[in-house]
């Protein structure tokens, strides 16, 4: 049999971790398998649904690299396929008509409650033979079977048994005629031929009805995996507090998507003692039965590690395509400068994030518009004015610009002032980037390129000159 699966978010909100992490668990399914991943919009809920959502989501699943084979769907535009599968179900006595309004419904479940039973639905409407009350449209709820039980053979937690007289006749259409969550997504599975369901475990109670239904319709019901909840730090359930934030924040913030990727699918999953997954290793190493029972914690401080891991050891040019994002919405032009690929080469060491890379890499393509303070009060004394003259006169004299000859021309100007090192290296790294941190100087002189580099200390032998 060929996998099959689904991710069906609903557009009322963004994609979250949550929602990623199942999305990439169905994907690696579908792909490890040489399956199908189908991308579905549960967008019946049309008050909260936003077509912001949906393309959030879509731009959401792109950046993850988590592509679709079929799809997306829209159940907005499925409203047709499923008022006929209602009318199947009237027709066949599998379902019926439910005229109890909304004051019989409370009441009971009060008087349920004062009981101590489970709140549901007592059936009245199920056999019903007198005239149905006038005026009152009424829902459509699902004929469940009272005999017997479901057994869910769970890919995750094992077999979990639900008796079907715990299970009441739920509502598969709405007064309106508006189909429900429960009916919409048994046809949709039924109709695009999913054969595995990967969901949060909050949808654990879901499936029984849905199988009924399923097997109403004379379908087999499909494989079933209910993965655990994410928590925050403090073992309670993650919130934007914790960062279940869209997944585009966190490509605002700087991280990679295989970052995202690895540190999502350890959420509940392992191998061995290794932290660190490219996307061919999750394909051959992930099944989802190996999913923990437990919930996981969501630790950011993991994640930054991460994405460091990421920054350092990928490809400059990949990271070079994710870093000009960045430098675009922070306004910089770099068609006039070094190429991305080397200021990534340069930088990825120091840098936990593509949001510090980019602080980083402005220097190499605009002015700075101040030095900082502390590093010049603490570099441009004393001969500090005089190294960085006869630095300024070696490096203009320099017939090539390369790192190797940049480094030996300052080199041998701390010698002939018969400084150390730091004593010209140090006051040269403020005068070209504005700061005491950067690069290897040598690195930094050759990004910078001979005009901007001499023009640069120039400037800083002006502004000592000012202050002395």
């Amino acid at each position: 049999m060929t996998i099959k699966t689904r991710f069906a978010p609903s557009p009322t909100g963004y994609l979250h971790i949550g929602g990623a992490r199942t999305a990439l668990f169905s994907w690696l399914e579908a792909r490890r398998e040489g399956g199908t991943f189908v991308l579905r919009i549960e967008d019946t809920d049309r008050e909260r649904s936003t077509d912001e959502s949906v393309q959030a989501i879509l731009e959401g699943m792109q950046w993850l690299g988590l592509d679709w084979d079929e799809g997306p769907y829209y159940q907005t535009q499925r409203m047709p396929r499923y008022a006929e599968v209602i009318q199947r179900l009237l027709d066949e006595s599998k379902a019926y008509r439910c005229y109890c309004s909304r004051e019989r419904l409370d009441a009971l479940r009060e008087q349920q409650k004062a009981a101590k039973e489970k709140p549901r639905y007592d059936g009245r409407c199920r056999d019903l033979t007198e005239p149905p009350p006038d005026g009152v449209s009424p829902v459509i709820r699902f004929r469940n079977p009272r005999e017997g039980e479901v057994v869910v053979k769970d890919l995750v937690r094992g077999a979990v048994a639900f008796n079907n007289s715990e299970l009441d006749d739920l509502i598969i259409a709405r007064s309106d005629g508006s189909p429900t969550y429960n009916l919409t997504v048994v046809v949709d599975d039924a109709d695009m031929g999913v054969t595995r369901v990967i969901r949060g475990d909050d949808h654990l109670n879901n499936t029984p009805r849905q199988i009924n239904i399923l097997q109403a319709l004379g379908v087999t019901p499909p494989e079933y995996a209910h993965v655990p909840m994410i928590l925050g730090e403090d073992g309670k359930r993650l919130s934007k507090r914790h960062g279940a934030v869209s997944v585009l924040q966190y490509r605002e913030e700087g991280y990679l998507p295989e970052a995202l990727n690895n540190y999502l699918v350890r959420l509940g999953w392992s191998h061995g003692d290794q932290e660190v997954f490219s996307r061919d290793e999750m394909l051959r190493l992930f099944e989802i039965s190996d999913v923990n029972r437990a919930a996981s914690a969501f630790n950011p401080e993991k994640l930054l590690w991460l994405n460091q891991q990421y920054l350092k050891s990928l490809d400059p040019e990949y990271i070079a395509g994710h870093l000009q994002w960045h430098l675009q919405r922070l306004g910089v032009d770099t068609e006039h400068g070094p190429s991305l690929a080397a200021v990534v080469t340069a930088l990825c060491e120091r840098s936990r994030t593509l949001v510090d890379m980019a602080q980083s890499a402005r220097m190499f393509y605009e002015e700075f518009e101040a030095y900082d303070e502390k590093a010049v009060k603490k570099n441009f004394r004393g001969e500090a004015g005089a190294a960085l003259q006869r630095v300024h006169e070696a490096l203009a004299a320099a017939p090539a610009w390369q790192a190797g000859e940049l480094h030996e021309r300052v080199v041998a100007s701390a010698e002939a002032m018969e400084l150390k090192l730091g004593k010209v290296a140090q006051p040269l790294r403020v005068a070209v980037s504005g700061t005491a941190v950067s690069p290897p100087i040598d690195v930094t002189l050759e990004l910078l390129g001979r005009e901007r580099t001499l023009a640069r200390i120039e400037r800083a032998l002006a502004l000592i000159a000012e202050q002395s």
